[in-house]
């Protein structure tokens, strides 16, 4: 039997050890996979202080790991028992750190020279970083056997860079549980009631960061600019929380704004939509790495809009609709176009439906690395 270690900081939420544990379904008989994950996470920005939390029967051995300097992602470290762990005789170590950061330099350093070793990274942008983490990029990707990338133009950037450029690498994307997101008709039901809504007018839906680079502006203007009947339900956080409300505020009967979802209520929440948008604007620092609320909202039957930012258009492909995102034209049209038009949503709802199921499904994700791992151990890939 073969065994696969995968290690990084973001399993310390339980919801995130979903690919650990589907690498086990999948490689039942086949696979022994373990996962490392911090004890504790203090993170920052999007990332809350966090504490390990073992869920009941997890489908995989999952060992906690002491770090520090965690308020730091691109700084923090593992304690010794890294070390103890990656000693254990591993055929494939999936590294979910970023070569440059040190944690990823700390895997690369004391992975055994008898395992493959497999960074998974999502940089989109051609970026240089400084000492030390340039020296610890150059470090890990020596050492390294190969490269996962969930996205087509984070693949593009990196293989201009000759360091990446020489490993074997492969896209897969980021999966969606088909049992939380799904069609479910008295779920949308119900959370129309909660906002105090009934079926009436479509519901135009955003899910992510209330930030300026994600094209809120954008949307709420092509909104008002619509004649069909419409509302809109805004789902997040962030510092343009406060402008959201104020515009929320001018359309009391069709607006909802809501800030305190937790993750487990999103698939109920993303039922109640009937297009989801994702508007989002590229900036020098910044594009849109993949947008995983577009793959949920396939999964849960909901139409999706996105603009052309990033990895965007390459998620949404023929199952959805693209805008330019400076169209803002563009963006009145294709909104008036779909809000009228009830047969043309659930065209792209039954698109996007197929297309999670084919693509996204997380036991497609899980195989899909385990068919890569297996490549690389017989010298496949």
């Amino acid at each position: 039997m073969r065994r696969v270690l995968t290690v990084g900081h973001s399993y310390v939420v339980g919801v995130n050890r979903r690919l650990a544990h589907e690498l086990a379904r999948a490689g039942a008989g086949r696979w022994e996979v373990a996962c490392g994950a911090p004890r504790r996470f203090r993170g920052t920005r999007d990332l809350r202080a966090q504490r390990l939390e073992l869920e009941r029967d997890e489908p995989c051995r999952v060992v906690p790991l002491g770090a520090a300097l965690t308020r730091q992602v691109h700084a923090f470290l593992y304690g010794p028992g890294l070390l103890r762990l990656l000693r254990e005789g591993w055929d494939v170590v999936h590294a979910w750190e970023e070569p440059f950061v040190l944690a990823g330099g700390q895997i690369a350093a004391a992975c055994p020279r008898g395992a493959k070793l497999v960074f998974r990274t999502d940089q989109n942008l051609p970026k240089r970083y400084p000492p030390p983490f340039s020296w610890t990029e150059r470090a890990a990707l020596r050492r390294a056997d190969a490269w996962v990338h969930q996205g087509e133009l984070v693949g593009e950037a990196l293989a201009q860079r000759p360091e990446y450029a020489r490993l074997p690498r492969r896209r897969i994307p980021y999966g969606v549980d088909l049992e939380a997101f799904h069609p479910a008709p008295a779920r949308r039901a119900a959370t129309l009631r909660r906002l105090g809504w009934e079926e009436g007018a479509p519901v135009v839906g955003y899910l992510g960061r209330f930030v300026e680079e994600k094209g809120l502006r954008l949307l709420t203007r092509a909104l008002e600019a619509q004649r069909e009947p419409w509302r809109a339900l805004f789902v997040g956080a962030g510092p343009m929380e406060p402008e959201l409300r104020a515009w929320a505020g001018r359309h009391p009967e069709r607006a909802r704004i809501l800030s305190d979802v937790r993750h487990h209520e999103v698939p109920a929440v993303m039922n109640a939509m009937d297009l989801l948008c994702a508007p989002s604007h590229t900036t020098p620092r910044w594009k849109e790495q993949f947008g995983r609320m577009l793959i949920e909202a396939f999964a849960s039957g909901v139409g999706v809009v996105g603009s052309d930012s990033g990895e965007i258009p390459r998620v949404i492909g023929a199952s959805g609709r693209v805008v330019g995102e400076r169209d803002e034209e563009g963006w009145v049209a294709t909104l008036g176009e779909l809000l009228g038009d009830p047969a043309a949503r659930a065209s792209l709802a039954e698109a996007g439906l197929e297309r999670a199921r084919r693509e996204f499904a997380w036991p497609v994700v899980a195989r899909s690395h385990l068919t890569f791992f297996e490549e690389l151990l017989e010298g496949r890939a």
